[in-house]
């Protein structure tokens, strides 16, 4: 099997190589698939803040917003491999000052997140395609209030992939397909009267 080309594709670090996790449990999120992401979702609710990149395989989103100028940002997997690569990429671009990296379970990981009273401006959801908790992952990040208002939640799947358009706080702002691939955008918005 072909190991696919991973790279920055903007910002400060554009054009840099990111090592991949050997093997065949993590897909990396194409150039076409990224550069989208960071179309649809304004520099603005990143830029300075805090992000979350959950599912992290190698970093690959979460290093693009550092590029693109987000402060900080946590990288969680739970896979041994990832975990190394996310390191080894981060001490290569020089980013280990701005990031976080843990091994955990997603569950067990957003529940230390909302111990610490972290609230995250961008939060990447980008889990194996087989992966069928993403409604309860959405649920635990909008009951444990790690969403800052007017941040989002940038959710990657496989083409029919079903999520609902609305989960009390959260709402789907935008969806786009590409190829097999979708792109939601979840907006943390307030009730309105």
């Amino acid at each position: 099997m072909e190991v696919m080309l991973v790279r920055v594709i903007s910002g400060a670090l554009k054009g840099r190589r990111l090592a991949p996790v050997p093997g065949q449990q993590t897909r990396p999120t194409t150039d076409r698939v990224k550069e989208a992401i960071f179309n649809l979702i304004p520099v603005d609710m990143y830029r300075d803040g805090t992000g979350l990149d959950l599912f992290a395989g190698t970093g690959s989103l979460g290093i693009e917003a550092l590029s693109r100028g987000c402060r900080r940002m946590v990288f969680i997997d739970h896979h041994p491999l990832a975990i190394k690569v996310i390191y080894q990429n981060l001490k290569a671009l020089g980013l280990t000052g701005q990031s976080e990296v843990y091994k955990n379970d997603a569950r067990r990981a957003l529940k230390v997140l909302a111990k610490r009273g972290i609230e995250f401006n961008v939060i990447f959801l980008d889990p194996p395609y087989a992966h069928h908790n993403l409604p309860n992952i959405l649920s635990l990040i909008e009951q444990y209030d790690l969403l800052r208002p007017e941040g989002v939640i940038v959710v990657e799947t496989a083409k029919g992939t079903d999520l609902k358009d609305k989960l009390d706080r959260l709402i789907l702002d935008k969806h786009h397909h590409y190829g097999d691939t979708e792109i939601r955008i979840y907006a943390r918005r307030e009730a309105s009267s």
